[in-house]
């Protein structure tokens, strides 16, 4: 199958993120949200990056042009998803959340499309136990900030078929970007491992082993991330992290329990970049 159009359900951070990638490779692509401010808001954001590319002198006006040009708002499912080969979901991090908005997908979509999740955590085979065809189902797990970032884990489910990881595979070579194949497990392989990491270092900061910035610093030039664990976090947000840590400590046991300090964190409203406040101020 061919792919020609995209439907991005999800205007925030990732949504944008994936929908600009979308734009970037040729794709017309439908930018989905509930409300028009955020699809708005996300479009803004699009051009944003896209005006940096062309400042930079990666891209050129014509170029960029027609990128923005591919983009549509939507803020209805039905016609969202109406015209698309993959449709890629980018819903905050609810079960309940994504199986309703695949209900209402597999309603309106073609038959042929493909729907993906880029969920990193949660489980792609109870999501598609709503299909009827849960072999279009699989997931495209993306990295913020996706214009910038290599990877996405393609993530086979338990009926996922092999057309469908082929198609999800030949997307994410168009955009760019590098894939590895990850057999459905909770938190696959970058999350499970990522909040592991996040958690001993709330675990170290309560204890206080070391500050939060020596903490990082240790990680950046020791261990050579490009990040610590605390930037990290504040980037991709702490309720997020708590969301992923709480699902792996229900399925994974013990070893993923919640640190106390960072559920103080946000229930403290302290949810990091996006509202200026985390493990740091912004």
């Amino acid at each position: 199958m061919a792919v020609k159009t995209i439907a991005v359900l999800g205007a925030g951070t990732m949504g944008h993120g994936i929908a600009h990638a979308a734009v970037a490779s040729g794709y017309d692509t439908v930018l989905y949200d509930l409300a028009q401010a955020q699809v708005e808001k996300g479009q803004r954001a699009i051009e944003a990056v896209v005006r940096k590319g062309v400042e930079l002198g990666k891209v050129s006006q014509a170029d960029a042009d027609a990128m923005l040009g591919r983009l549509r708002l939507s803020t209805v499912v039905a016609d969202a998803v109406a015209a698309a080969d993959v449709v890629i979901e980018a819903a905050p991090e609810s079960l309940d959340l994504k199986l309703a908005l695949f209900r209402e997908v597999e309603t309106h979509a073609p038959a042929h499309a493909v729907l993906a999740s880029n969920t990193s955590a949660l489980s792609i085979t109870e999501m598609a136990v709503v299909l009827a065809n849960p072999g279009r189902m699989g997931g495209m797990h993306f990295f913020n900030p996706v214009h910038r970032m290599k990877l996405i884990e393609v993530v086979k489910a338990l009926d996922t078929s092999p057309e469908t990881i082929a198609i999800m595979e030949e997307v994410s070579r168009r955009m760019g970007k590098e894939t590895v194949l990850v057999r459905e497990s909770p938190g696959f392989v970058t999350s499970r491992i990522n909040a592991m990491i996040g958690n001993e270092a709330f675990y170290m900061l309560q204890e206080g082993v070391a500050s939060a910035r020596d903490i990082d610093k240790a990680l950046k030039l020791g261990l050579n991330h490009p990040m610590g664990p605390f930037e990290l976090v504040d980037l991709v947000g702490l309720d997020t992290r708590l969301s992923i840590l709480q699902y792996l400590h229900r399925t994974l046991g013990d070893k993923f329990r919640p640190c106390p300090l960072l559920e103080q964190h946000v229930r403290d409203g302290r949810l990091g970049r996006k509202v200026g406040k985390g493990v740091y101020d912004y």
